[in-house]
């Protein structure tokens, strides 16, 4: 819990910072760059979550794989490094996204699914969260096959897992627990 509380204090920092540089746009695309590019490699995740290679090494090839970015999302990849909090990276980047479209009046919708969503399925999930946030809605689909089927929202702080992962992992708790 302290991790996304720190996550959510670097991520209002940087959007501070974003503001007053008139760069929001570019340090969230930035951000989704930064989710895209974690999301997809597993060695990349495994590298941040090691306590075994130096906060400095991360640092390093964070800044090799992010090259070209915006000042303010290098400044961010070393503060963090510097903090010893660099694997906190993908965590703060999802926050910020998340800051910088409620700023926008805007709220993103990270939608994770065992396949690929459909267009008439992404309107449908579209029409039904803009109803319950009442803001415009952008949805953001993550692919995991872990969760077997059915899918898991998460809009803000708010999350519903519809996953049948989730409904296995609960019926197994209640055979234990009634045991």
């Amino acid at each position: 819990m302290n991790d996304t509380r720190a996550a959510i204090r670097y991520a209002k920092a940087i959007l501070d910072i974003a503001v007053e540089n008139k760069a929001t746009t570019a340090v969230e695309n930035d951000m989704r760059s930064v989710v895209k590019t974690i999301s997809d490699s597993r060695e990349l995740k495994d590298m941040l979550a090691s306590p075994i290679i130096k906060a400095e090494s991360k640092k390093k090839a964070l800044k090799g794989i992010f090259k070209g970015v915006h000042p303010v999302t290098e400044g961010l990849i070393g503060l963090l490094g510097s903090n010893k909090r660099i694997g906190m990276l993908n965590e703060v980047a999802l926050k910020y996204i998340i800051l910088n479209e409620k700023l926008k009046g805007q709220d993103v919708a990270f939608v994770t699914t065992a396949v690929a969503l459909t267009a008439e399925l992404e309107k449908k999930i579209l029409a039904q969260v803009t109803k319950i946030t009442g803001n415009k809605v952008t949805i953001e689909n993550k692919i995991d096959a872990g969760i077997i089927g059915g899918f898991v929202l998460r809009v803000g702080d708010l999350q519903f897992d519809a996953s049948i992962a989730n409904k296995l992992s609960n019926l197994k708790r209640e055979f234990t627990n009634s045991l």
